[in-house]
Parts: structure tokens; C-alpha cells; sequence
């Protein structure tokens, strides 16, 4: 049951179930799943439907290591089996938002096949042109996430906030 009411369906699962992963096996992640996760982040909605995004997959170790040296918070890339990159076309007004959609889509379709990952920024990073160089990718695009994935090694569950503490329903009341 879920915690609101009813019956908790596949969506709600897989929401719940993810957490950021950095330490992966030493495990290859099948083709159908780096397709269906790519396809999944594909699908994203976006804003007039401009879809300005372009996905990598990156597996070569050497690839890998030269990304974990450039993003200074990210070491743990360079042992992932996969490494994606989501890039957003600069000149598209929505850019951001929507490979940021894309990119949430792409980890819970990974969540789904116990594939577990971690969100790692790209926008405004000092390392993005660096890492967009590397990978080859035309200059009209811009890097707006990492999300190094593997099966997970170990998983560290952070607690979160409950939802009362986050939420407010029509206005917002401060609590005296």
C-alpha cells in the first residue's frame, strides 16, 4: 500500500527506490539496457517540442578516466561501466529544463533495471567545454550532465526531508 492510499504501481517503485549510486560493480551493462535508458531520456517532454539534445554513451576505460580526471567532485566516473553525457543545443531558449527532464528520465529508466547512477553537473562547470571537446561534440551544444552508471557496489541512503516539512497546499503559511 502506499502511504497516501491505493495500491503503489511500477513509477512509483522505481521514484522511490533511487538513490544516488558511486561505487559500481565491475559489470558490463547489456546493449537492450543502455538503449532503452537512452530511448526513455529521448521521450522527455520539452518546450515546443524542440528536443535540442544530443546523448552520449561512453564505456572505453581510457574515455572514462580523462572524464573523472576533468570533473573535479566526480572521481568515481572513471569506474563506471557507463558514463552518459546529455548535451543541450545553446541557441534553444529551454535548454536547460529540458535535457534536465531528459536526464531524470534517463536514471529512473536505469533505476528500472537496478542500474543505479548519479546525477553529476555539467552546466556551469569550469570542466563542461573541456568535456564536450573531448567527446567530439559540435560546439553549438553545451554539456548539462554526467550520470556515471553501474550495478551498485554499495549504496549510501541519505535521509530526506518528510513531506510535510517541503510541501504547502494554495498559499504558503509561515508556522508560528
Amino acid at each position: 500500500m502506499s502511504p497516501i492510499g491505493g495500491t503503489v504501481n511500477l513509477a512509483v517503485t522505481v521514484i522511490r527506490s533511487r538513490h544516488s549510486v558511486r561505487k559500481y560493480k565491475d559489470t558490463p551493462i547489456e546493449e537492450k539496457i543502455l538503449k532503452d535508458a537512452l530511448d526513455c531520456a529521448r521521450l522527455a517532454p520539452t518546450a515546443r517540442n524542440e528536443q535540442p539534445w544530443l546523448f552520449g554513451a561512453i564505456r572505453n576505460r581510457e574515455t572514462l578516466q580523462a572524464i573523472a580526471n576533468l570533473a573535479e567532485n566526480a572521481r568515481f566516473i572513471a569506474d563506471a561501466p557507463v558514463c552518459f553525457a546529455i548535451f543541450g543545443k545553446k541557441d534553444a531558449k529551454y535548454y536547460l529544463e529540458d535535457c534536465c527532464a531528459a536526464t531524470m528520465q534517463l536514471i529512473l529508466a536505469l533505476q528500472s533495471w537496478g542500474v543505479g547512477s548519479c546525477w553529476v553537473a555539467g552546466e556551469k562547470k569550469e570542466y563542461a567545454e573541456d568535456v564536450r571537446t573531448l567527446l567530439n561534440v559540435p560546439d553549438e551544444y553545451t554539456l548539462v550532465s554526467l550520470v556515471p552508471a553501474g550495478y551498485p557496489e554499495e549504496v549510501q541512503i541519505k535521509q530526506k526531508k518528510i513531506l510535510d516539512e517541503v510541501t504547502f497546499f494554495e498559499r504558503y503559511e509561515e508556522e508560528e
